[in-house]
């Protein structure tokens, strides 16, 4: 039996939004959403500045890292919450752990 199957080479690639990381290109579409909101081209053209420069910023942190590392540090750096506290590892105000 001849058939074509399509075997997937990358299962657990991040998100994408265009050729964007998920994390990279959200600073982005957050900064156009809040300026068009604003109502004035002035406005909208600070913000899309200021989320173009932290896209970049965020890219260039994240070059040689591991692929979530906007994750991990959302994680140990975002006050824990009933929605993002996690059951199996320590909260993240938990530095040094002794065991």
């Amino acid at each position: 039996m001849k058939a074509d199957t399509y075997i997937p080479r990358r299962l657990d690639d991040q998100w994408k939004i265009g050729f964007w990381d998920a994390d990279v290109a959200s600073p982005i579409l957050f900064c156009f959403f809040v300026g068009y909101l604003s109502g004035s081209k002035l406005a909208f053209t600070v913000v899309m500045a200021a989320g173009i420069s932290t896209s970049r910023w965020l890219s260039r942190i994240k070059a040689d890292k591991h692929p979530a590392f906007a994750v991990h540090w959302l994680y140990w750096h975002l006050p824990t919450t009933p929605m993002t506290s996690m059951q199996a590892t320590p909260p993240s105000h938990v530095r040094r752990m002794i065991g």
